[in-house]
């Protein structure tokens, strides 16, 4: 069964939160990140052709590892509002998650925050760390499973 280092962990971390795609081959691991056509649609994958044509021609010989959607993002964006301790800032920040356009709300107020936006960013990638380590984890028992079986 495959692992993966720390640092290739963060780097599928850093590339699912940058709106990316991530896959890795069953048997060596080698890595692939390609856009999310479904996040960037105006985007031009030339630059990830090679990519894209290995994915096209041997796609069940790789495993997607999945994004956080949307109720996941917003899951970790009410976590970090209630533990931010200047009560006038969390107030906001949950306000801003009960209004329309929530993450256009908390964006706005985070990105006017100070100190308090260098929090967010680190607090969001160490929870998108370790979404992606157990993603990973997930893949490797379902594929444990299926060679068991078979």
């Amino acid at each position: 069964m495959l692992t993966f280092s720390k640092q290739q962990i963060k780097e599928i971390s850093d590339q699912l939160d940058c709106g990316f795609r991530a896959f890795y081959h069953k048997l060596s691991g080698e890595l692939i990140f390609v856009p999310d056509i479904d996040k960037h649609y105006n985007i031009d994958t030339s630059a990830w052709q090679d990519e894209l044509d290995k994915l096209d021609s041997n796609f069940f010989d790789y495993y997607e590892i999945e994004a956080m959607d949307a109720r996941e993002s917003f899951s970790v964006m009410a976590d970090f509002a209630e533990q931010v301790s200047d009560t006038n800032l969390r107030n906001k920040l949950i306000n801003a998650l009960n209004r329309k356009k929530p993450f256009r709300e908390f964006k706005f107020i985070i990105d006017n925050s100070g100190k308090y936006r260098q929090n967010w960013f680190d607090f969001k990638n160490n929870r998108y760390l370790e979404w992606t380590e157990d993603q990973v984890k997930i893949q490797q028992e379902v594929e444990g499973r299926k060679n068991a079986s078979h």
